[in-house]
């Protein structure tokens, strides 16, 4: 580990939550050896809390794990589509209930848990009842399919649980799914010479990245958006899409369409500073665009995620289709910085 030069919470403080630029990805609570890191209960927090306590700042004991895991110190990622082996179209070659797109995602990591090729997967999950998102750990086949679904509010930091994944639960290998930045956490942890990161760096030993143009502050988007002003309650929602708009889908059928710019408002403010529209630093990237409905987009872009894909095709869990839209893709990398850099 680096010597006391290093910073604390106070300079992540300074530099990425009182600027307007946190993500709320999570990582500094996961990595917080004290536990003095946490987002606020009220459903609406743009970024974390100090309970008042740091080893760095307080005890003068080397720390610096916050800072070194935020994908906001440093130079904003490139509004590219990044390097990768191959792109393809896939899709479950079984049934996923609540699949978004082709629910090649849940397939590839059903199939590594099956393997024996991952034992843990951090994710996101959802109060069927409220929508309320949490982060989660999950070991079974069976609570991956039923958990299937994007997520598109957020209440908590997504990758909060893989502190209870290599910390409490002891998992050395560990699937982590995640939008863009996520991925660029978890690249700053898996490639950090910080000794309380290398555990962490160690125990992944897959990231999924998911195309994401922005994401919803929880609050503004279920409590204020649709429940007050469009009077939607939570239970009677089966699903949330979104393609070029906010598609609510209720439990009998039925649909409304919201056009995105009346949801402006609702966008977590970090999401303004992202360049990174798939995840450019994941092992497979993974989303709708660029694929027949019915279909997802991976772009696999290392050997490892080369071999995940192989294995879970291989053993008919995944089917491959139709060549990609790779321009579609690269369209929407476009739109995303052109966007961002009117914000």
């Amino acid at each position: 580990m680096r010597g006391m030069e290093q910073k604390s919470y106070r300079d992540l403080k300074a530099e990425v939550w009182d600027t307007g630029i946190c993500s709320g990805c999570g990582a500094c609570v996961a990595v917080c050896p004290a536990d003095a890191i946490c987002f606020g209960e009220s459903g609406d927090a743009d970024r974390p809390l100090n309970i008042g306590y740091c080893k760095q700042a307080v005890d003068e004991v080397p720390c610096g794990a916050c800072y070194d895991s935020c994908p906001r110190i440093g130079s904003r990622e490139p509004g590219s589509i990044g390097p990768y082996e191959e792109i393809i179209t896939a899709k479950a070659a079984f049934d996923i209930p609540r699949r978004q797109s082709g629910g090649a995602v849940t397939a590839i990591l059903v199939n590594a848990l099956e393997e024996g090729l991952i034992d843990a997967v951090v994710t996101v999950s959802e109060d069927r009842w409220t929508l309320r998102p949490s982060s989660v750990v999950i070991t079974r086949t069976e609570e991956l399919i039923h958990q299937a679904g994007s997520r598109y509010n957020w209440w908590v930091p997504l990758v909060a649980a893989l502190k209870t994944a290599v910390i409490e639960k002891k998992y050395r290998r560990i699937a982590v799914i995640g939008v863009p930045c996520v991925v660029q956490a978890l690249n700053r942890i898996r490639t950090s010479d910080n000794d309380l990161l290398v555990p962490f760096g160690r125990s992944i030993r897959l990231v999924i990245g998911l195309f994401c143009t922005e994401s919803f502050d929880y609050s503004a988007l279920v409590e204020k958006k649709l429940r007050k002003e469009y009077d939607i309650e939570t239970w009677n929602i089966e699903r949330l899409d979104v393609r070029g708009k906010l598609a609510v889908t209720m439990r009998d059928g039925t649909s409304i369409s919201i056009p995105m710019n009346e949801l402006e408002s609702t966008v977590r403010p970090g999401c303004h500073y992202c360049l990174d529209l798939t995840g450019v630093y994941s092992d497979i990237s993974a989303g709708a665009v660029g694929s027949p409905a019915g279909f997802t987009s991976l772009i696999v872009r290392n050997d490892v995620g080369k071999m995940f894909v192989g294995s879970a095709v291989k053993n008919n869990r995944l089917v491959t289709g139709p060549d990609p839209d790779i321009a579609s893709i690269e369209r929407l990398i476009s739109l995303k910085v052109q966007k961002t850099a009117l914000t």
